[in-house]
């Protein structure tokens, strides 16, 4: 990403959505930007595990888990999935776990926080759908830019 997401803002406001600064950092990676591939998935990362497993080149992979605190949708094994497979970040409207292993890690993760407890796994959610949360309304092939200063959302690639 060459642009902040400042400029990117400056430029294209009103264009911009803007996600809420109530999601923590986790990884190496501060800044990441991409295409937008969606989940919608409570309290089960079954869909999580298997779309990270697919080449994610030039994409951001961004899960609505509902906001749950019970359980963890992404960890170590997840973002090294991740990681191996060139996705440019995550954004988790859920928790993570292994932080301090995926702090260490070259990916970059915004999400609620952490929980020890792992999801459970029975195959449920939708992916590829308009998922809305934190106030942006996450449309798939549509760009995420994320750095130090925040996350924001727009239709089409910034130039």
């Amino acid at each position: 990403m060459i642009k902040s997401t400042c400029d990117i803002s400056d430029e294209m406001h009103p264009n911009v959505q803007y996600l809420k600064p109530i999601f923590k950092t986790f990884g190496k990676k501060i800044a990441f930007s991409g295409r937008i591939v969606t989940i919608e998935c409570y309290e089960d990362n079954s869909l999580v595990e298997q779309t990270l497993k697919k080449n994610g080149e030039g994409c951001v992979l961004v899960v609505d888990a509902g906001a749950s605190l019970n359980c963890a949708m992404l960890g170590d094994k997840r973002a090294s999935d991740a990681i191996k497979n060139r996705w440019e970040g995550i954004i988790i409207n859920g928790l993570i776990r292994d932080s301090a292993e995926i702090n260490s890690m070259p990916i970059g993760i915004r999400a609620l926080g952490t929980c020890p407890r792992k999801s459970i796994k029975n195959g449920a959610g939708k992916t590829n759908i308009n998922i809305s949360f934190s106030n942006v309304e996450f449309i798939p092939d549509c760009y995420l830019y994320a750095d130090e200063d925040g996350v924001i959302v727009l239709e089409k690639k910034a130039n």
